[in-house]
Formats: structure tokens, sequence, C-alpha cells
């Protein structure tokens, strides 16, 4: 079980103003008191907000993200689903490596690169854990 579990809206400032429509929209998704990541961008494409904005309405209402489009964590009763590639193309991984801030490579940035190679989100995480990089800069704000 997560430290933080039932704490995450300890994350922001006190005074930092929830959406009312935006933590509606969320509850209302919302099925036995969490959300699918999926479903989060969902809700932030139709609100046209931002997915940090939908995670930050899920922090605030203690509502935890499942099912990371990444494969890296949400998923009862292992965690992570994520599998390392066996192989990861020259291309992919000159893409991933370029992206790469600090040593990490950003979820967003993952994303896009899912998009240019027309591949599913987790197999750009799969590539990274054979290149032992990390992701990082979860959108909805949970890491």
């Amino acid at each position: 079980m997560r430290k933080d579990k039932g704490h995450y809206k300890e994350k922001y400032p006190a005074d930092r103003k929830l959406d009312d429509n935006v933590a509606e929209a969320v509850r209302k998704k919302a099925q036995k008191g969490d959300l699918t990541c999926a479903i989060a961008f969902n809700i932030a494409e139709a609100a046209k907000v931002s997915p940090a904005e939908i995670g930050f309405a899920m922090d605030r209402l203690e509502i935890p993200i499942k099912k990371c489009q990444l494969g890296l964590f949400g998923y009862s009763p292992i965690s992570r689903i994520i599998q390392k590639a066996e192989t990861v193309s020259v291309e992919l991984e000159r893409a991933i490596r370029e992206a790469v801030t600090d040593g990490r490579l950003s979820c967003d940035a993952s994303w896009k690169i899912a998009k240019e190679f027309k591949m599913a989100k987790i197999r750009v995480s799969a590539a990274c854990e054979k290149l032992g990089i990390k992701i990082s800069h979860c959108q909805l704000g949970a890491f």
C-alpha cells in the first residue's frame, strides 16, 4: 500500500481551489473509489483542462489513479505490469535517448514517441526498461 494513500491532497497548498465542474466530472467517473489513467485523460479532454488539473482534482478528492497507460503502477495485485522489451530498434532507442532530460524520459515525451512510432504507450515503457531509463513526471501528477 502506498504510504501517501489517503493523504494525496497534502501535495498541494491548502488554498489552491478545486474547480467544481472538474470535481463533479471526476466523482461521476470514479469507479470503486479510483479512476483509471485513460478515463482521467478522457475527462481532461472533455472538460478542456490539462491532465494535471484532473490529477489535482483526484488528489484533492483522495481518488487514486489506477492502470497507468505506461504500465508503471495501479495494477492489482502486482502494481506494475511493465516488462522489459527483448529488443529495441535503433530508431526507437534514438528517439527515446533524444527526449531524455536529466537522465529520465517524461511521461509526456513517452506518449509523443508512442504516437510518432504508432505503437502502444506500454511498448515505449518496455523499451525504457530495456535501456535502463526511468520514466518521470506523470501528466496526472502521480510521480
